[in-house]
């Protein structure tokens, strides 16, 4: 039979006697006011978990525009419905946003960008730079 060790963290957990028992709960989670680099990183997370969605959609587009020539024309009289267009938008912009921010996250990984202030700076860039290029490929797709 193994010997149970109880450390202080252990015990404090175990026996309801946190370190700090004057600390505010706070479990509402709509009154949290999370800093800009946050709201960043839960959009990232957002955004390829909704890219993951929408797999399966991409998949079928390109295996009906691989069966025939007829299949593509069809797809691609499917694809002038403004409604349709309106969709395709809205994952490039998913695909932008993630990419532009998961660039943002490969510096962070690299060590640069750790304060708070450039961890703002550079999620500003994300907002700006995503914006940007989604603008430009809402004006390529219409």
């Amino acid at each position: 039979m193994r010997k149970r060790i109880e450390t202080p963290c252990f015990r404090a957990i175990n026996h309801g006697n946190s370190v700090n028992s004057k600390r505010p709960v706070n479990l509402d989670l709509t009154t949290i006011k999370l800093p800009l680099p946050g709201v960043i990183s839960i959009l990232h997370r957002i955004s390829g978990f909704s890219l993951f969605l929408v797999i399966p959609i991409l998949l079928w587009m390109f295996q009906q525009s691989m069966i025939s020539l007829e299949t593509f024309n069809e797809l691609k009289d499917l694809l002038d419905n403004l409604f349709v267009k309106w969709v395709i938008w809205v994952i490039l912009a998913g695909v932008i946003y993630h990419l532009i921010a998961g660039i943002k996250h490969l510096f962070m990984d690299a060590g640069i960008g750790e304060t708070l202030e450039s961890a703002r700076n550079g999620s500003l860039i994300v907002l700006f730079v995503s914006g940007i290029l989604v603008f430009f490929a809402g004006v390529w797709l219409w």
